[in-house]
């Protein structure tokens, strides 16, 4: 298989990935919709790439500058998310982004592999500045640096080659390594959410039975005690997004973080009103299609 053939099958073996990746972290089924504006983003950039055409010297800078800029527009035009989605999304952003190398380029493996990290690298960076500096220069100071940063793993991958690894493990690893690292981060923030889940419960908005199937990485994919996935897979989203506003807004300024802790209330109404919903399904009277949220009448 020659390099640009190879290359394209580890693009579109990616993006299959990465969607498959992300409904596991958020249980949403909306990938293409939310990395439209990435992809978007990264196919304008891997245009600007290959017009440009620089030496490859200078290559792994250009990478890094356009690669912190898709992932700035992504942040501006997208849904405020975790440093995780955000580098999962830079990852798709270079994909996308090194399509026109791959197809018209000389080295597409490594092209791929450059795209990839370096876009996984931006994303990660601005979405952890977003959520952990406050001060607008200073978020422009850390916007700086995640592009140095882009622009270091870029330029690593030259060293890489020099030590004797070729640009097929390059790509093949650059492919395999950002799904790997989305996954590592769910089961490391397991139980950062667990114990945000059983103060919910301690304060009474859910169940202390839910916490475990909840914020389980795994039970969490099935229905736990719950008569319908569909419905069991929203709940945990809602108690997920929780969590996440809960450690955002010990981050964020005293105006912020009220906004935030409105989200949170409002997001306890909502798995309230589930779960005592999910109760009267289950008390439902010898009929599974019997709507929970209706009384029976009698004639």
């Amino acid at each position: 298989m020659s390099d640009p053939v190879l290359a394209l099958v580890l693009l579109v073996a990616f993006l299959g990935t990465a969607a498959v990746v992300r409904f596991f972290r958020t249980l949403e089924r909306d990938f293409w919709d939310t990395a439209r504006n990435p992809m978007l983003a990264g196919a304008v950039a891997g245009v600007l790439m290959r017009v440009t055409d620089a030496e490859r010297s200078l290559q792994p800078v250009l990478i890094g500058v356009l690669m912190t800029l898709a992932s700035l527009y992504s942040r501006l035009t997208g849904d405020e998310s975790e440093p995780a989605d955000g580098m999962l999304l830079g990852a798709v952003s270079g994909a996308a982004a090194a399509v026109p190398l791959v197809v018209n380029g000389n080295e597409p493996l490594r092209a791929f592999a450059q795209c990839v990290l370096a876009g996984a690298v931006a994303g990660f960076g601005i979405t952890w500045g977003l959520l952990h500096v406050a001060a607008k220069g200073k978020q422009i100071v850390w916007d700086v640096l995640t592009a140095a940063g882009a622009m270091a793993v870029a330029a690593s991958l030259s060293f890489l080659e020099r030590s004797g690894i070729d640009d097929r493990r390059l790509a093949i690893g650059a492919g395999a390594l950002v799904p790997v690292l989305v996954i590592g981060t769910v089961f490391k923030q397991w139980p950062e959410i667990r114990a945000e889940l059983h103060h919910e419960a301690a304060l009474g908005f859910i169940d202390e039975s839910d916490v475990r199937g909840t914020a389980h990485p795994l039970l969490r994919l099935g229905r736990g005690r719950w008569k319908n996935t569909g419905a069991h897979r929203e709940f945990v989203r809602i108690a997920n997004r929780i969590a996440l506003r809960k450690r955002q807004q010990r981050h964020r300024p005293e105006e912020m973080a009220r906004i935030y802790q409105l989200e949170v209330m409002k997001l306890r109404m909502q798995l309230q009103d589930m779960a005592r919903l999910e109760r009267a399904t289950i008390a439902a009277p010898n009929d599974e299609h019997l709507p929970s949220d209706t009384m029976r009448v009698s004639e």
